[in-house]
């Protein structure tokens, strides 16, 4: 799938939803839980369960990310499954330090 600015993903096996901020270059399968994410507006497709590999949970608010390939999004609904591209679990992007005001 082809990620784009804004674009809205959501689990096909539990409730997580992530806004795309920061696409990578050329077509990449985000993953919740072990299995492809879905467009927010599609219906999750049945059968699916959640990897236990995959079960980190998401939390709302913040920002995961895969610095290697560019990727970044923003979780706007958490859920019990944990972000991934290709296998590989997303990190938990860290807030920017700011100077030291003396």
């Amino acid at each position: 799938m082809e990620l784009k600015p804004g674009l809205r993903l959501k689990s096909a096996v539990c409730d997580t939803e992530v806004v795309v901020v920061r696409p990578a270059p050329g077509d990449v399968a985000l993953e919740c839980g072990g299995q492809p994410m879905v467009a927010a507006t599609a219906a999750k497709p049945e059968g699916l369960a959640l990897s236990p590999d995959h079960s980190g949970g998401t939390q709302m608010g913040k920002r995961y990310a895969d610095d290697a390939l560019g990727l970044e999004v923003l979780c706007v609904k958490p859920g019990a499954g944990s972000l991934s591209v290709g296998g590989e679990v997303l990190g938990l992007k860290d807030a920017k330090k700011l100077p030291a005001s003396d």
